[in-house]
């Protein structure tokens, strides 16, 4: 399924869900959505479904990023507005150097730059397809409906070359036990908080929810990446990925999320 196919299908699925007037009640109606704040554990909404197989069981599909974090977290509480560029940033973000926050003196990704917070999704489908470009990679003609998982973790962008490399924690043709993985992802910040959502982005919001069932893996604390690296991957990737997404304002009426067990 191209991504022309993936659109027409989610704007499908949007159009049973949302027929009517929009309300934050109607929006219920599409399940559980994302992002949150992790730290709070409730949830009053009804639809359940199945969390997905562990990322390591599934096929690695998609990589992205956005700019400042979508969830929140003691971690990465600090408010960055509510524009398309909003969300949280890292709480250490007032405590980097000078030489953090240096300009690098070769490319950049688009719209990143030393100091950032970014959130970045490693994007996991149950389909047999392979790592590309948009959603729209996570699914084909003979799966129409996977489970889907997203491996979440927030960095503060530094320039470093101490700091994680994010080349290490991209693709590049890694396969284990015969599924697509990435080749890494942190495991040193934190248990990853699990529960069930949608997908995120700029383009939903409270009235205007995502269809798609997602199980979430956020883990709640920040780690600092390489910009120059970050540079490098942007410059040339499988995903065609060059630039910071969006964020979807953070959800807060218990009627659109999910308990947290």
């Amino acid at each position: 399924m191209n991504k022309r196919s993936f659109q027409a299908t989610i704007a499908a699925l949007s159009t049973l869900i949302f027929s009517g007037v929009a309300t934050a009640n109607s929006c219920a109606k599409a399940g559980p959505q994302t992002p949150r704040d992790i730290d709070n554990l409730a949830g009053e909404n009804k639809r359940i479904f199945s969390l997905a197989p562990p990322s390591s069981q599934m096929n690695l599909c998609n990589i992205h990023f956005h700019k400042n974090a979508e969830h929140k977290a003691k971690d990465f509480s600090v408010f960055a507005g509510d524009g398309k560029y909003g969300g949280y940033q890292c709480n250490a973000t007032s405590s980097l150097t000078p030489a953090e926050l240096k300009a690098p003196k070769g490319k950049v990704c688009k719209n990143v730059k030393p100091g950032d917070t970014i959130e970045v999704h490693w994007v996991h489908s149950s389909c047999d397809v392979k790592p590309g470009k948009g959603l729209g990679s996570c699914l084909n003609e003979q799966c129409a409906n996977p489970d889907l998982r997203v491996e979440t973790q927030v960095f503060l962008v530094v320039n470093d070359e101490n700091a994680l490399d994010f080349n290490d924690l991209s693709y590049d043709g890694n396969i284990v036990n015969g599924y697509h993985q990435p080749k890494h992802i942190p495991n040193t910040t934190g248990k990853p908080v699990e529960f069930l959502g949608s997908t995120t982005g700029p383009s939903y919001n409270d009235k205007q929810c995502s269809p798609l069932q997602v199980t979430w893996s956020v883990r709640p604390a920040c780690a600092k990446v390489d910009i120059n690296s970050l540079a490098d991957w942007c410059e040339d990737n499988v995903f065609e990925e060059d630039h910071a997404h969006g964020v979807r304002q953070l959800v807060t009426d218990p009627k659109l999320l999910s308990p947290i067990k």
